[in-house]
């Protein structure tokens, strides 16, 4: 499966921030692609799709004692709005990117090109909308908050049957989330039981905590990141779980950080760089002659011995060889050099050159 679109991807959640307001909507997106292409990065700025004349039951529309439709009712929008803003994201140069929350939202992803779909937490076991999914055959992203073990491994043999990509979220779904409840050893839970899959870790957790949280993901294996998006904007509040312009700027820049102390990846070995081997060589131990050497002898164990410093072009611990032939006489506490046995280390001109320059020039 092509999972490679997820790997180190910035998922940016705009979800009802716009309030409804094709304007602010369209600062948001300006405002975030700005930090995107100044930090370099891979980005998907996501929208929320609802059918809201019947996501929400026709008695129930006029009750604004419940937060949940009130916002919804608020921030309603056709889909010639929504495509606005998909063109806005398009433009911007981002991956559009969209959770729709009912079937009818599923086809408004395909009518606008939608690239990625997401599921929401609250949506990991709603059958009728992930098989609808499905059926566009997209990439999809799925959060896990609050969810069970039964729901993850269901959704993922699902997808994975259809042959469909899918990235894992790790996801507190509480808005916002403190730093004792974020539960980062669910990414390793998450990387050990899904290897085959992208694990990333969609955040909520107040503005001023982001850098520690992102630093500890990324080094736990973390590859998608996560985190709602707003504006100042006139007569509207920003939520403490949504990041503005200059939040994510930090954020992003905690995420080079992390990369940067965590190194290669984990599937290969390292390559030391220069500084570290140099320093090293300096530790590692030469070979003394313990005797005076005639041309023709044999070193043992017993006629030399091992210290500091190695020398340009001698051979160290790391070389010696029991019963190689010395090719000239050697004074007793002499280093022995590569040129002075007869050694298959002596014809690798490779080999040579490395340990021509390793080691002190006296």
């Amino acid at each position: 499966m092509k999972n490679d679109i997820f790997e180190d991807l910035f998922v940016l959640e705009l979800a009802n921030n716009h309030m409804g307001n094709i304007e602010k909507g369209k600062k948001i997106i300006t405002d975030f692609s700005r930090i995107v292409r100044f930090n370099n990065i891979k980005a998907a700025i996501k929208l929320q799709f609802r059918d809201v004349d019947n996501f929400i039951h026709k008695d129930f529309k006029e009750r604004q004692d419940i937060r949940y439709i009130k916002k919804t009712m608020m921030t309603k929008m056709t889909e010639e709005q929504y495509g606005i803003l998909t063109d806005a994201v398009r433009h911007a140069g981002c991956i559009t990117m969209s959770t729709p929350f009912d079937e009818k939202s599923v086809d408004i992803c395909v009518n606008l090109g939608i690239q990625i779909i997401k599921i929401a937490s609250s949506d990991i076991n709603d059958w009728m909308l992930i098989e609808k999914i499905a059926k566009t055959r997209k990439p999809v992203i799925v959060s896990t908050g609050g969810s069970s073990l039964k729901d993850i491994d269901d959704i993922v043999t699902f997808f994975d049957n259809r042959n469909i990509p899918l990235a894992i979220n790790h996801c507190i779904a509480k808005y916002p989330s403190l730093k004792c409840e974020l539960e980062l050893n669910q990414i390793d839970f998450l990387k050990n039981r899904y290897p085959n899959h992208v694990i990333g870790f969609s955040t909520h957790e107040y503005n001023k905590d982001i850098e520690i949280p992102m630093y500890m993901a990324y080094a736990k294996g973390a590859r998608t990141f996560e985190r709602h998006i707003d504006v100042d904007y006139p007569d509207m509040s920003v939520s403490e779980y949504c990041s503005k312009p200059e939040d994510l700027d930090r954020w992003i820049k905690a995420y080079y950080k992390a990369k940067e102390i965590c190194g290669a990846p984990a599937s290969y070995r390292r390559i030391s760089d220069k500084k570290e081997t140099e320093y090293l060589d300096a530790l590692v131990r030469g070979v003394y002659a313990k005797q005076d050497f005639k041309a023709g002898d044999i070193l043992y164990d017993e006629n030399v011995y091992l210290s500091i410093p190695l020398q340009k072009g001698q051979i160290s611990c790391r070389e010696l060889m029991r019963g190689e032939v010395l090719l000239r006489d050697i004074k007793k506490d002499a280093p022995i050099m590569i040129d002075d046995i007869d050694s298959p280390y002596a014809l690798d001109e490779n080999l040579k050159k490395h340990i021509y320059n390793r080691g002190l020039d006296i």
